[in-house]
């Protein structure tokens, strides 16, 4: 397919801490994990808790065993979450790569399931998954005069 028309839309290039501040203003996005040596998408609820972002999962999952059985600083996943109009397609994105850890102390746990509340029914979603952020990327997209259109209010 081809244009004919100028692009009307801009990419504007988010820093580190303007593309968390934006994830946090939302509450689901999607984890990207390996799952039998292949890459796996699933839409999660989040919460950001001391710059990490924090998820409630089922144990046993996947992402679950693999983060309690990982050595070192945890297994590598991708986490993103965006706000983008339909219609004008405009507002942002931002992808953060870090690894993740299953959270096994029973007083942060407790505090994070208070904190983190599921969007879909929670039953069996007693295990969370810290995920420390090592890449972060954002982007904004706007329109050529910068201004974002509607999506600048939601974030």
């Amino acid at each position: 397919m081809t244009r004919d028309h100028a692009p009307v839309h801009r990419r504007v290039d988010l820093g580190p801490a303007e593309a968390l501040r934006l994830l946090g203003s939302v509450s689901l996005g999607r984890l990207v994990f390996t799952r039998h040596a292949l890459p796996t998408v699933r839409p999660v609820d989040h919460v950001l808790d001391d710059g990490d972002i924090v998820i409630r999962t089922h144990e046993g999952t996947a992402l679950t065993s693999h983060a309690e059985g990982a050595a070192g600083p945890g297994v590598v996943v991708a986490y993103e979450a965006d706000v983008i109009d339909p219609d004008t397609h405009l507002g942002w994105s931002v992808v953060v790569t870090g690894y993740a850890r299953l959270v096994t102390d029973p007083a942060e746990l407790a505090r994070i399931r208070a904190m983190l509340r599921p969007w879909a029914p929670a039953d069996g979603l007693d295990q969370a998954v810290r995920i420390h952020p090592e890449l972060v990327a954002g982007v904004r997209l706007t329109d050529l005069t910068g201004q974002g259109g509607t999506v600048t209010a939601l974030g």
